[in-house]
């Protein structure tokens, strides 16, 4: 089961994962490597967010920080720290907001030969798409069943689209809803919101394109 099974929303044409991933004691051999090639031919086809979940995504905090940042941030995207950083076998990850581009890489990938299993997380149908247009059928599938229980008690359906896009849970329903009302206030920009809750999700499966997609589709309804 991937992290990101669970997230929460009406479509996902804008939202795809694919991972690497080894297994201890099996293909683990030489996987670093391998795991630094997957995010260098991930790099050329134009990912939103990448990252190593052990040490962190393209969104990165900062420890140079004053007052005025509050205000006046830069955010960038530190795509070599990412492939640099990789010393163990991990899960790496590369998120995109198209499928030309997972079509393309997963085709790089196919030639490859890297050894390592390779998951696409989106939705089932999208997914499939993807791997067929690049000449490969899948072998397995899994799905999320949804929500149960006392789900009343639940944050609202628009706080769960941008809270889930964290597969481990990094992103309280309060953070989010704080970032939500900035942006109606016109205290942040969309683009400027959902960096931040990417630098939260430090993993590197959370998808900016898709949170400003939700955060300017919130401010519209304010």
């Amino acid at each position: 089961m991937t992290n990101t099974l669970h997230p929460y929303g009406d479509h996902f044409d804008d939202d795809y994962i694919v991972f690497a991933i080894p297994a201890r004691g099996i293909n683990d051999k030489d996987a670093v490597e391998k795991q630094r090639r997957f995010l260098e031919m991930a790099r050329k086809h134009n990912p939103v967010n990448m990252g190593d979940a052990s040490h962190g995504a393209i969104f990165r905090p900062s420890k140079d920080l004053n007052p005025t940042v509050h205000w006046h941030r830069n955010d960038p995207r530190d795509f070599d720290a990412v492939v640099q950083s990789v010393s163990c076998p991990t899960t790496v990850s590369a998120v995109f907001d198209n499928a030309d581009n997972v079509v393309a890489f997963i085709k790089e990938l196919k030639q490859a030969g890297l050894g390592l299993s390779i998951n696409i997380s989106g939705g089932l149908g999208q997914a499939q798409e993807c791997a067929r247009r690049a000449g490969l059928e899948r072998h397995s599938v899994e799905y999320s069943l949804g929500f149960s229980g006392q789900t009343d008690r639940m944050a609202d359906r628009h706080t769960l689209d941008l809270a889930t896009m964290c597969g481990h849970g990094m992103l309280s329903f309060s953070f989010v809803r704080k970032l939500v009302e900035w942006v109606k206030q016109g205290r942040r920009s969309p683009e400027q919101a959902s960096a931040t809750l990417a630098r939260f999700c430090s993993c590197g499966v959370f998808n900016p394109t898709r949170a400003c997609r939700l955060l300017e589709d919130a401010k519209k309804r304010s």
